[in-house]
């Protein structure tokens, strides 16, 4: 397959890029600075661009056939980012008549795990009260992909780790794996690049932990 790559220099953008690469993927890395990809490749397209103009975009996705995103706020003072670069993203999908989209959101951003014991509940409310900000950034960029013309998929994992790959974890559509409470990085992106052409996560939040 052919695809694109936004937020390509961060954890998850980086093993979104080395994971499709060892799949044998096409990849078109989008990045503000290209000396911090530290992946290489035949089969690998860096394009710079401070993603703040769609039309700017628009040969970065053209003819692929989907983009993945690792964009969204690195700390608190960020909060709104991830809206914001979402939207310019998808404004150079529309314009391409590119439709699937997977983006990295949070837990939180969705619902709890119906039995989820006093602990969890204690820890997501906490949680999401210190990072009320960018959860509420999360909700918006979610909210601005459900207005899109995009087959988008939104995956939400809990607190990220820097782990090797395992390629064991739990996924629900729609909801979020109870007790779940950690994932790597490089999990999240192989979760991913296994959901691109999976059907049922189409317009679809699905959490993602171990």
């Amino acid at each position: 397959m052919k695809l694109t790559v936004f937020g390509a220099t961060g954890g998850i953008g980086r093993e979104l890029v080395r994971q499709a690469l060892d799949a044998g993927h096409e990849v078109t890395a989008v990045v503000r600075d290209p000396a911090r990809l530290d992946v290489t490749g035949g089969r690998l397209e860096v394009v710079r661009s401070g993603l703040a103009d769609a039309e700017e975009l628009r040969g970065a996705v053209r003819g692929r056939n989907a983009v993945l995103s690792g964009l969204g706020a690195r700390s608190r003072k960020d909060a709104g980012v991830a809206t914001r670069l979402t939207r310019t993203v998808i404004g150079a999908m529309e314009a391409e008549g590119v439709r699937r989209l997977l983006v990295v959101s949070a837990g939180p951003v969705g619902p709890a795990p119906a039995d989820d014991g006093p602990l969890d509940r204690g820890v997501r409310a906490l949680v999401s009260a210190v990072l009320k900000d960018v959860y509420a950034d999360l909700r918006e960029m979610e909210a601005e992909l459900a207005r899109s013309g995009t087959d988008w998929t939104s995956v939400r994992p809990p607190r990220l780790q820097d782990k090797p790959l395992t390629g064991r974890y739990r996924t629900v559509v729609g909801g979020f794996p109870p007790k779940g409470r950690f994932i790597a990085r490089a999990d999240v992106a192989h979760a991913m690049l296994s959901m691109i052409d999976a059907g049922e996560t189409l317009k679809q939040g699905v959490g993602v932990a171990y």
